[in-house]
C-alpha cells in the first residue's frame, strides 16, 4: 500500500509571506471544531528526507478560492467545495530509515479521533506491511463537518485534516488542497495492462 502525496497547487496561488504571516501572527489560537491537537514536528525536519507542511487557516482559504475561475468546469466545482472550509491541515514526512519518527505522537492524534461526532469510514491494517490508514468524518447533525485521515507506514506518515462543511460526494476535489490519493494495491494481485 502507498500512501501518494498529490501536487500542493493551490498553494501556488498563495505568496509564501502572507503564509508565514498568518501562521505565526496566531502561536496557539483556539481550535476550530474538528481540528486536531497536532503534535510539534519541527524536530523532524531535520531527519526527514521529505517534508510537506500545510497550514491554511479560513482567511487564507477564502483568499485562495477567488483565484479560481468560475469560467473553468473543474474550478467553479472545487470553488463550491472550499467555500465551505474552514482550515486545511497537512503533515506529511519521508524517512530513510524505518520508525524515525515517534510512533507515540501518531497514535495521540489518532486518539482524539474517538472523541464525540468523530465517525470511522476506512480503517486498514496490514501487519505485513506495518501498514496503517484511518480515515474518519465528523458528522454534525445530517452534514459532515470534518474529515481526518492519518496514514503510517515504517518510512513515513501522514495527517491530513479538513475542517468546515464537507459535501462527503465531492472529497475527491479536495486532492488540489494537499489532501492526498490513497492508493491501496495488492503485491498478489495481477498487475492491469
Amino acid at each position: 500500500m502507498k500512501v501518494l502525496m498529490t501536487a500542493f497547487v493551490f498553494a501556488l496561488a498563495l505568496s509564501a509571506p502572507a503564509i508565514t504571516q498568518a501562521q505565526t501572527r496566531s502561536a496557539n489560537p483556539a481550535p476550530l471544531r474538528g481540528q486536531l491537537l497536532l503534535p510539534d514536528f519541527a524536530s523532524l525536519s531535520d531527519k526527514a528526507s521529505e517534508v510537506v507542511n500545510v497550514t491554511l487557516d479560513q482567511r487564507l482559504l477564502s483568499m485562495g478560492c477567488r483565484f479560481l475561475n468560475v469560467e473553468d468546469p473543474d474550478q467553479a466545482e472545487f470553488k463550491k467545495v472550499c467555500t465551505g472550509l474552514r482550515g486545511i491541515f497537512v503533515r506529511h514526512f519521508t524517512f530513510d530509515k524505518d520508525f524515525a519518527y515517534p510512533k507515540a505522537d501518531i497514535d495521540s492524534v489518532r486518539r482524539q479521533l474517538n472523541g464525540p461526532g468523530w465517525s470511522q469510514m476506512v480503517n486498514v491494517r496490514s501487519n505485513k506491511e506495518n501498514t496503517n490508514v484511518d480515515v474518519y468524518v465528523l458528522i454534525d447533525g445530517e452534514k459532515a463537518q470534518g474529515l481526518s485521515i492519518i496514514a503510517s507506514q515504517p518510512r513515513e506518515f501522514t495527517i491530513v485534516n479538513v475542517v468546515g462543511t464537507i459535501d462527503l460526494e465531492q472529497l475527491h476535489d479536495l486532492k488540489n488542497f494537499g489532501v492526498p490519493d490513497l492508493e491501496l494495491e495488492k503485491k498478489d494481485a495481477p498487475k492491469k495492462k
